[in-house]
């Protein structure tokens, strides 16, 4: 479990078949790092096989690398954004993230503002459903906040503050560059538990609409 709060850049390259060699930028990260942690590479949850002077590697079978951005980024050398597991007790900031991504989106736009960057970017539908304004998603492993998208959720807006561009690989980002979405965990499992049938005794129903009257009567 991570809180999409980045700690460190890192630039990938192919250490073997299926295994990733990530060179750190900074090596505070590695203080805390052991092998078989887990770790965020972009937003992919990965585990450490091995520690190195100047970073670690991973494990990352093909299928990885195919559904995400990572086999692109150890071609190139693009900058990844690195993040350490949730440890118990320790502060949560961003929101819960899995490091499951759901989609490889892309970047659409980013245009400075008096006091953030905004950035728009295209989601697959498979990530869109659980897109809405005011919720959370998690671009690269970076914890933000939707300003606006539309009704399907397709092309969504974020704010993101100057320490976060600075400090990640957004600012690298240019128009068409694809980038790693995960989704609200909590979405996930509302959508889940509206398709489930009230009872086990019960045939299963057709998906629940949720609307507003939906949402008052059950609580919320």
């Amino acid at each position: 479990m991570f809180t999409g709060l980045i700690q460190a850049l890192g630039h990938l390259s192919v250490a073997a078949t299926d295994r990733l060699q990530v060179h750190c930028s900074s090596l505070s990260i590695l203080a805390d790092l052991a092998i078989g942690d887990s770790i965020a590479v972009d937003g992919v949850c990965l585990t450490v096989e091995k520690i190195l002077p100047q970073g670690f590697i991973v494990a990352a079978s093909p299928e990885t690398r195919n559904r995400t951005t990572l086999g692109q980024r150890a071609s190139t050398g693009a900058p990844v954004n690195l993040e350490t597991s949730l440890r118990v007790g320790s502060k949560l900031g961003g929101h819960f993230v899995t490091g499951h991504v759901d989609g490889v989106g892309w970047l659409q736009g980013a245009e400075p503002t008096a006091d953030s960057w905004e950035m728009s970017f295209t989601a697959p539908a498979a990530v869109g459903r659980y897109i809405l304004s005011k919720g959370s998603i998690a671009v690269n492993g970076v914890s933000l906040t939707v300003a606006d998208c539309n009704s399907e959720g397709t092309w969504f807006k974020a704010a993101v503050i100057p320490h976060s561009f600075a400090t990640t690989n957004l600012q690298a980002l240019q128009p068409d560059s694809p980038v790693n979405l995960e989704a609200d965990l909590l979405g996930k499992y509302a959508e889940k538990f509206l398709r489930l049938p009230h009872s086990t005794l019960e045939q299963p129903t057709a998906t629940a609409t949720v609307t507003p009257e939906f949402l008052a009567e059950h609580g919320f």
